[in-house]
Order: structure tokens, then sequence, then C-alpha cells
């Protein structure tokens, strides 16, 4: 069964979201939602105090915050911690706002046009989701840009964040005793970045996961023999095929995300463009 650890924050009762996640979670089978319920988010003082919660139990954050500078704050925690982060309104009042051509009270800042931009990072989107921790191997060729590495190397929430600027991702674990398909040596068109890090960075990456998830934080997974093993695996499997590098060990996402689409331009491979006001990647 999947565990997955879900924060709702709202500044009011928070009754839309809990609904909304309600429903989402309906669509799945065998997962086991941990729900962490915010209410009455309205002080700094009270959003820290809830960051600090979240960085001990990772997960997705929902959140409904009419509050910039609160709504900022949270965000720019949430991409700090490498965490996906979804306000479920954005999209129906974003739609409401281009029908009735006026911006919304609580929310400030410009609207997102629902043009062709807009409804490519949308699919960029979906296809990362469908796409996270080796799936779909039989369409990897779609994908703008395939992470690779060891787990526990940020391949998931870079590969999220590259998907909200408008870049198909698919990331696929590295492990010795189970290695890839063969699809993936045989890509053509996307750029494949392999993502590094240092064992022992690793060993405490992922002795903070087992603990967050409550689980004994002296396994194999962690065991600085083994993780020396699969690293030098990765290692030698990217140099092996030639894919450039990015190494994660004091590397945030932001920072690798934009390493790796200056990679993607270097390359000629984008047929897009930058758009200059929001840095998403615009269609051709």
């Amino acid at each position: 069964m999947s565990r997955l650890h879900l924060h709702l924050l709202s500044d009011s009762t928070g009754e839309t979201l809990e609904n909304v996640a309600k429903a989402a979670i309906g669509q799945f089978e065998n997962v086991e939602a941990i729900r962490h319920f915010w209410p009455m988010v309205r002080s700094e003082v009270h959003l820290t105090r809830i960051l600090q919660e979240i960085a001990v139990n990772p997960g997705l954050v929902l959140f409904t915050l009419a509050n910039p500078l609160l709504r900022r704050k949270l965000e720019m925690q949430c991409r700090g911690l490498g965490l996906p982060h979804v306000a479920p309104l954005d999209t129906v009042t974003d739609a409401m706002s281009n029908i009735l051509g006026q911006e919304t009270r609580n929310r400030p800042g410009r609207k997102h046009i629902l043009d062709a931009a807009y409804f490519a990072r949308i699919e960029a989107i979906q296809y990362t989701i469908a796409h996270d921790d080796g799936v779909g191997h039989e369409n990897w060729e779609e994908a703008d840009i395939v992470l690779v590495g060891v787990s526990r190397t940020s391949k998931t929430p870079t590969s999220i964040y590259l998907a909200n600027r408008g870049y198909k991702t698919a990331n696929i674990p590295l492990v010795p005793e189970s290695p890839p398909p063969d699809a993936l040596y045989r890509l053509k068109h996307p750029l494949v970045v392999g993502l590094t890090i240092s064992p022992d960075r690793l060993v405490l990456i992922r002795r903070n996961r087992l603990l967050s998830l409550n689980q004994a934080p002296e396994t194999a997974y962690v065991d600085l023999d083994r993780i020396q093993a699969e690293v030098a695996f990765a290692r030698r499997m990217i140099a092996d095929n030639d894919w450039p590098t990015i190494d994660m060990t004091r590397r945030s996402i932001e920072e690798a995300a934009a390493a790796i689409i200056n990679l993607f331009n270097e390359r000629g491979m984008d047929d897009g463009e930058a758009d200059d006001s929001t840095g998403e990647r615009l269609p051709a």
C-alpha cells in the first residue's frame, strides 16, 4: 500500500480543500492518505509553524490562501523542500477571470492566459506525472527530458519543476539489481541527464526519509557500503552512455532545473522559446 502525507492549508474552514482531497484520493486504490489539516492560516507565525511540520512529514501540499505574502512564502518553501504544491481553485478562477474579463478580488498578479503555452504546460505536467519512477517506457521517446539516477537524488521533484516550465519529463531509477529497460539506451529525441550525489549525503537523505515514514532508520537502504556501490554503478552507467551529469549534493531543485534547461537549449533541442515574463517554455 502506498503512503501519502497530504497537507491541507486554508485561510478559512478548509471545507473546500477537504472535499477536493477526498474526491482525488477516491480515484486511487491501496493508498493510505495521512491528512494534515491546517485551517484558518492567516499569519506568518502560524504558517512558519506549519512549514516546520511539513518539512518533518513531506508530501503533497494543497492550499487556498488569498494573502499574497503567505502564498508566496508557502510556494517558496515548498520549492526549497522539493515538494509538489497545488492551489486547486486556481484553474477554475483563471478560467472565470478570462471569461468575465476581470481579475479576481483576492488573488493579485496577472491572470494566466488560457493560450497554447498554458495548455502545453498542462500537457507536460500530465506526461511527467504519468512517467514517474520508470513508468511508461513505451513512450519515453515523447519526452523532452529524461532524468536518471539512484533513489532519492531528487528526480521526481526536479521532473515536476521542469514540467511546470513546460518540459515533458520522465525519470528513471538506476538500480543495480534491476537495470532499466533497453528502451532507455535507444532514445533519440529526449535529453537524458544523470543526477548523482555523494554517498554520505545520500545516507542522510534516506535516513531522514525513513524516519518521516516511521520506519526503522537502519536498514540496507541506508547502508553506506551498499549506497557507495549504487552510486558507483549509476555513475558508471551515466559515463558509459555519455549522458551529461548534474551533481545534486549541494544543489537545489531550481538550480538543477536551470542547469538542465541550459543543457537542453545548448544542444539545440528546443523547438520553442521562453516567456520572459513567466520563465515558462512556449510552444513553437
